[in-house]
């Protein structure tokens, strides 16, 4: 059933025709001056409200601004009523904007409302502040507005506004690494490499060859020996950091579920190695058709971001990888260059992650291992046994993290700042130690 357009009488219209017509038929049938006198403004009144009454409709849009946010900042939405007619008058528009899980206002009051008084042709904006609180891509809206015209005694239906997307991405603390790659490669960049070049560490000092710059020429040792001696530095380059998010799993509760960490802990990865300008890839566990190939750049950084933003937990269901969407383990390693670093931010909860950790760890790839699963998480309670299952589900977790120390993977939970700097140093020393060639 459609719903009915233009302006309808209110209740206020009636009491007010009806009273007044009420007073007015019995002042006659009395024939009582004293009843003409209080029926008189009622009658008046509602005439001449009627008489200027609006005859366009109203109208009301929505608006946010388009830059992407952060977790916890504001933002103004802007409600912008109006009317067809600019001779119209809207008495009172009552705005009702409804926000999303997670889009609070900052006023307390759910849904925000505000009430405001619209003149002839007037376009008013009505600003609501509103907070968010986790990362991704929310529908804000729609606005509702309920007019009223005439003094009260005429309402238009709800009018509604359409819907605004707000983007707030999972950026938080900073992430800060010391030793930050086990190997560096390409051409330029921060790090040290263990080739001699261009640089700022000094590799050592060695005899003058034809092709060496002047200005590297180690006076003291020359002076010493009497033959020309240059002091030789290892090259800076960049490295490649291939992120590896599992989203299979979502344990915990918004909005400190493992897969909220594990957004904000790629995030905060990804853009300190792209302001440090190396190279970062991203890869979805649970999206074996988005991956990201490694750039860098902030274009690059906005990329991942986006990607990030429509991270959803996959459903459990029974069929392969493949038929699943997920990426398996050996299509992981194919994806991971050489000498990329790759760290994987998962719950390690079941099989499949381990098996990708596994599979990367024999291939010879550099692996870090970060645990997102909060501290706090806990199951639903089902069960008189779910206590006791849970903490044996623990044990059996707690074994297959040993097994993974095993085979020289390090497991590092994600704590924020800070997190990485031990396992990467250990890493680094690793992979720049003499190996054995068979």
């Amino acid at each position: 059933m459609a719903t009915p357009t233009g302006w309808r009488p209110t209740a206020a219209l009636g009491r007010a025709v009806g009273t007044g017509g009420g007073l007015l038929l019995v002042a006659v049938l009395l024939r009582r001056a004293d009843l003409v006198v209080l029926a008189g403004p009622l009658l008046i009144g509602a005439a001449l409200a009627l008489a200027g009454r609006p005859h366009g409709a109203p109208s009301v849009r929505l608006s946010v601004p388009s830059r992407a946010l952060l977790e916890g900042q504001r933002i103004t939405a802007t409600v912008t009523v109006s009317s067809d007619d600019a001779a119209d008058a809207l008495d009172v528009a009552a705005v009702v904007l409804t926000l999303p899980t997670w889009l609070d206002a900052t006023s307390g009051v759910s849904p925000p409302a505000r009430a405001v008084i619209a003149g002839a042709g007037a376009h008013v904006d009505v600003p609501i502040e509103v907070r968010t609180r986790r990362w991704g891509r929310r529908p804000a809206g729609p606005a509702t507005v309920h007019a009223t015209g005439a003094y009260g005694l005429l309402r238009w239906p709800p009018v509604t506004s359409g819907v605004a997307v707000t983007t707030t991405w999972p950026l938080g603390e900073g992430f800060g690494a010391t030793d930050t790659v086990p190997r560096a490669q390409a051409l330029v960049g921060t790090h040290r490499s263990r080739r001699p070049g261009e640089g700022g560490d000094v590799a050592g000092v060695r005899p003058f060859i034809p092709g060496d710059r002047l200005r590297r020429v180690n006076w003291r040792v020359t002076g010493r020996t009497g033959e020309l001696h240059v002091t030789a530095t290892y090259a800076d380059r960049d490295a490649e950091v291939l992120l590896c998010l599992d989203s299979r799993q979502d344990l915990g509760r918004p909005p400190d579920s493992c897969l909220d960490t594990g957004v904000r802990a790629t995030a905060a990865i990804a853009e300190h190695y792209l302001r440090a300008g190396d190279r970062v890839g991203l890869v979805d566990l649970g999206q074996r058709y988005r991956p990201v190939p490694a750039r860098n750049g902030r274009n690059h950084l906005v990329r991942i971001l986006d990607v990030l933003l429509d991270t959803k937990p996959v459903r459990d269901g029974a069929g392969s990888s493949r038929a699943t969407g997920m990426l398996a383990a050996a299509e992981l390693t194919a994806l991971a260059a050489a000498d990329a670093l790759v760290v994987l931010l998962s719950p390690l909860a079941g099989p499949a992650p381990l098996q990708a950790v596994a599979a990367l760890a024999h291939a010879g790839r550099p692996v870090v291992a970060v645990d997102t699963l909060p501290p706090t998480a806990v199951p639903d309670q089902r069960g008189d046994y779910t206590e006791l299952a849970f903490r044996l589900w623990r044990l059996r977790r707690e074994l297959d993290l040993l097994r993974l120390a095993e085979l020289g993977v390090p497991v590092v939970p994600w704590r924020g700042a800070g997190s990485l700097d031990l396992v990467l140093q250990d890493v680094s020393r690793a992979a720049r130690a003499p190996r054995v060639t068979r």
